[in-house]
């Protein structure tokens, strides 16, 4: 399965931001997608998610030789900064999100099965939200992803509230599930995208570019994807 995007354009007022990009992601891939601020990368995700409206493009997907739509309940976007009922606790809320969205989960499993996966600790369970760290909370998000298990999951700067053991362990966590999906993440942090990422992708200029994959095993890498951006 495959995520088409053909000739997105998308301007903000006199600013051009996305400028007739073409992009294709692949399941099975875990894409880092690396810009400088204002580049665009937010804006591509809130497209992709329909958050946003474009000016010009279309998204869909390929499944062999079968064009099919992208469908909202085929994406999940992952923010840096979510926004969850404060108050709510988090085993309130899962057990509230499973229930609305019972319908169109497969493969459901108990809410203890998702705590564990993210390795939620019991002691935090019946705390409010609002007294979660954005780290807490985004645990909270990639269980709303495992329950759901959406085709594009994209992750806008996921990882970087997160300790170095817990980031670790949700790194290791959305490796193990790629095969099932098509991810993007977005990330200010080179190391994170070279250790975490199959392929790096950069926006610039407007458009995407795909990174070498000789380039994220040499040692100039945080180099020459600088020179890159710069250019």
């Amino acid at each position: 399965m495959q995520v088409v995007i053909e000739n997105l354009s998308k301007s903000f007022k006199e600013k051009n931001v996305l400028n007739d990009l073409s992009v294709t992601f692949d399941q099975g891939i875990i894409y880092g997608l690396l810009g400088r601020n204002g580049a665009g990368k937010t804006t591509l995700f809130n497209l992709i998610a329909r958050e946003l409206e474009n000016d010009q493009g279309e998204f869909y997907l390929v499944d062999g030789d079968e064009k099919l739509p992208l469908k909202l309940d085929d994406i999940f976007l992952m923010l840096a900064e979510p926004d969850l009922p404060k108050f709510l606790t988090g085993r309130e809320f899962i057990k509230f999100f499973i229930e609305v969205n019972e319908e169109k989960i497969k493969d459901l499993k108990d809410a203890s099965y998702y705590f564990d996966l993210v390795k939620f600790l019991d002691e935090d369970l019946d705390r409010l939200i609002q007294d979660y760290s954005t780290g807490m909370r985004n645990k909270l998000q990639m269980m709303m992803f495992l329950i759901l298990k959406p085709l594009v999951i994209l992750m806008d700067e996921p990882l970087n509230s997160l300790d170095v053991v817990v980031q670790k362990e949700m790194k290791d966590l959305i490796k193990s599930i790629k095969s099932e999906h098509i991810i993007i993440f977005s990330t200010h942090i080179l190391d994170l995208a070279k250790n975490m990422a199959d392929e790096i992708i950069l926006l610039h200029q407007g458009k995407i570019q795909k990174v070498d994959k000789k380039i994220k095993d040499n040692p100039d890498f945080e180099a020459e994807i600088i020179d890159l951006l710069k250019a």
